[in-house]
């Protein structure tokens, strides 16, 4: 059972209210959203507001974030928090454990580990010179918030956050900070994560899932979005409703394009260059008359 049950409204937008975030046509037709599992997914095409609901429930559920600001000191989720004092989370079990996280922060939020790292280090070396002429338990001492910090980051973070590849970085985090019994808000985590690297996700989200956590994740990836049993939740359509994943447009497209990408392509690149344009070829010819076409689409 998941601990959050549904997402809904105190207090609704009044007809006048058009400003950002309530003239969002899904935020102003929005009734209620049942989360019926562990793993939940926002999909909408760029600007239809799954990521703006997103970050109002993580403000509204008082989630920590990964990122350079808190959602109640960060600037650019204000919107999110106007929106967030007008929903209404139900819980099936209240939780403050878990995270929120959007891909965009994550980068700035590797720099600020590594800034306090280094600050700590560069402590270090003062201290070097400092105490240079002074006890050994006396140095010790000194050292020791500085050293107590370090330790902490690197158990936190890993050592060197920002030294790895983005995706490494996200998948590293994930494995750090993903809790038993959690709620985990992520704003398109497949950013950064190749085709293997999300499916390396997927394995960590499952083994989450056997240990009582709960997922509501914003994305456009076909490939997490085939978590088996998860509840699909479009924002193509208002109000936002529930659908399969095989009636989803990207993952029809995606896999329209992975069968014959030059039908795609062939208007891009000189004749021949497609990948898997036959040029020349009776076959080749013929799928683009398909293409063409408009049953060929």
């Amino acid at each position: 059972m998941p601990h959050l049950a549904a997402i809904g409204w105190k207090r609704r937008p009044a007809a006048e209210e058009r400003a950002y975030p309530f003239g969002i046509p899904v935020v102003r037709a929005l009734e209620r959203i049942a989360l019926r599992g562990p793993v939940t997914f926002f999909v909408g095409e760029n600007g239809s507001g799954k990521s703006t609901l997103l970050e109002a429930v993580a403000a509204a559920a008082g989630l920590p974030t990964v990122g350079s600001e808190p959602i109640e000191r960060d600037p650019t989720l204000a919107p999110a928090r106007a929106l967030a004092a007008r929903l209404r989370l139900e819980w099936h079990r209240r939780t403050h454990r878990g995270f929120f996280l959007r891909a965009e922060d994550f980068f700035g939020f590797a720099k600020h580990v590594a800034r306090l790292r280094a600050e700590a280090q560069r402590r270090l070396e003062e201290l070097e010179d400092e105490y240079r002429d002074r006890s050994s338990l006396a140095k010790v001492l000194a050292e020791l918030p500085e050293r107590r910090s370090i330790a902490e980051l690197e158990s936190r973070y890993g050592a060197e956050l920002d030294a790895r590849s983005h995706g490494e970085s996200f998948l590293a985090l994930f494995a750090d900070r993903f809790v038993p019994g959690g709620l985990h808000l992520l704003d398109e985590p497949e950013a950064p994560l190749s085709p293997q690297s999300q499916l390396a996700l997927l394995a960590l989200l499952a083994d989450m899932v056997a240990r009582g956590g709960q997922f509501v994740i914003a994305t456009h990836s076909p490939i997490l979005l085939a978590y088996p049993g998860a509840q699909i939740v479009t924002f193509d359509r208002v109000p936002p409703a529930e659908v399969a994943y095989a009636d989803l447009e990207g993952v029809q497209l995606t896999a329209s394009f992975l069968a014959d990408p030059g039908r795609y392509l062939r208007h891009l690149v000189a004749p021949g260059d497609a990948p898997g344009d036959a040029s020349g070829d009776a076959s080749g010819d013929a799928s683009a008359s398909a293409a063409d076409s408009p049953e060929g689409g």
